[in-house]
């Protein structure tokens, strides 16, 4: 803009000078001196008052200039009369000029402004369906807490009822070691989840994590093992790789295992007769945001996180269902298979842990959803 305007103003001098030369050499013909005309229209571009003041002046005093020209006897009167008419029209065209680019000025500067109104309204209107959406969630969310809390009531009485027997089965002499075994599996996960109808009763919010420095296999190997028979029946095949130099983990067992149990269902899910589940678990080191989070959890910034990666070969995910995958009450399962929930609470848990959770898919390739939860570091694992 300061270059253009510098370059207008250059061309306007150029038209002024010139016509002065015009002037001196031919000063009888007043026809010349209508030159002034451009570059006053020149200078109206630039919008500046005091500029356009100075050029018309300029202008009106080399037209009036040319009187002190020698004339022919007799014609003096006639040349005054005439260059009064030209700085008449000089005067007249700056005015046009100039009020018709204040004009113009306006008319950009109301567009500019209602450009600015219209963006903030449609920034205005996107916050407020967020928002709306937020409430929409926030009251579902209330709605099914009460729901989950009326429906918990109802079902402790029952779940006591076959814990006993399922206790009083295991006392039954004709019972092998391998059923014993399977028994165990099922008195672990009635208690886990009379536990959760407690703390259900207690609250409809979640209990907060407990977490501790535990072994990684603690946390792992008891998911795998739940969900071991439904992989097998469906012909899929599970496998946990654990590296060996993975630390002990900053965890809840119980609420890191109904993580691990909502992966690995989801992942039995998406996966056909046929297809691999693998549970790899690994240690890299911490970013500093991190090592920030986690030190809200752990107490001390850790220096190692580790990371449990759920990878399934099934169907995968487009990238649209992908940005939604966290979303409450989001699922593409069919109606009565899934409430939506299931990510969105796994994330919530992670997160309480100082840790993170993220989910990579690809249609046809499968998916991988990996968890980072803050690792000791080596030396504290050797004192400890």
């Amino acid at each position: 803009m300061a270059h253009r305007n510098r370059l207008v103003l250059a061309v306007a001098a150029t038209c002024f000078l010139i016509i002065v030369v015009i002037e001196k050499f031919a000063p009888a013909n007043v026809v010349g001196a209508y030159g002034y005309v451009l570059p006053i229209l020149l200078v109206a571009i630039l919008r500046n008052r005091k500029l356009m003041y100075a050029t018309v002046l300029a202008c009106v005093v080399a037209t009036y200039a040319g009187l002190l020209q020698p004339t022919k006897p007799g014609r003096f009167q006639a040349a005054v009369i005439n260059r009064s008419v030209v700085v008449g029209v000089l005067l007249v065209v700056a005015y046009i000029g100039m009020s018709w680019e204040e004009r113009k000025a306006r008319e950009e500067a109301a567009r500019a402004a209602l450009a600015r109104q219209t963006e903030n309204l449609l920034k205005a209107n996107a916050q407020l369906v967020d928002i709306k959406d937020q409430l929409n969630r926030s009251e579902r969310l209330a709605a099914v807490g009460q729901l989950v809390a009326s429906v918990a009531h109802e079902v402790g009485t029952p779940l006591h009822s076959i814990a006993w027997h399922v206790q009083a089965l295991s006392e039954e002499p004709s019972v092998t070691p391998d059923m014993k075994k399977r028994i165990a599996v099922i008195d672990g996960q009635l208690n886990r989840v009379v536990r959760i109808i407690q703390d259900l009763l207690s609250s409809t919010r979640q209990r907060k994590p407990d977490p501790t420095w535990l072994p990684v296999d603690r946390v792992v190997s008891p998911a795998a093992a739940l969900l071991e028979p439904a992989y097998h029946a469906k012909g899929v095949a599970l496998r946990v790789e654990i590296d060996s130099d993975v630390p002990m983990v900053w965890a809840d067992a119980e609420k890191i295992h109904q993580v691990l149990v909502n992966l690995l269902t989801n992942a039995l899910a998406a996966t056909p007769e046929g297809g691999e589940a693998v549970i790899h678990v690994a240690a890299r080191p911490a970013t500093q945001d991190e090592a920030e989070l986690g030190k809200r959890s752990a107490g001390a910034p850790p220096a190692t996180m580790v990371t449990v990666a759920v990878r399934d070969t099934g169907c995968g995910m487009p990238a649209e269902d992908l940005r939604k995958a966290f979303t409450p009450f989001f699922t593409t399962k069919a109606v009565g298979t899934g409430t939506g929930l299931g990510l969105f609470l796994s994330r919530e848990t992670v997160q309480a842990h100082g840790g993170h959770l993220s989910i990579e898919s690809e249609v046809g390739k499968g998916t991988t959803v990996t968890l980072s939860l803050p690792g000791l570091a080596a030396s504290a694992s050797a004192v400890a």
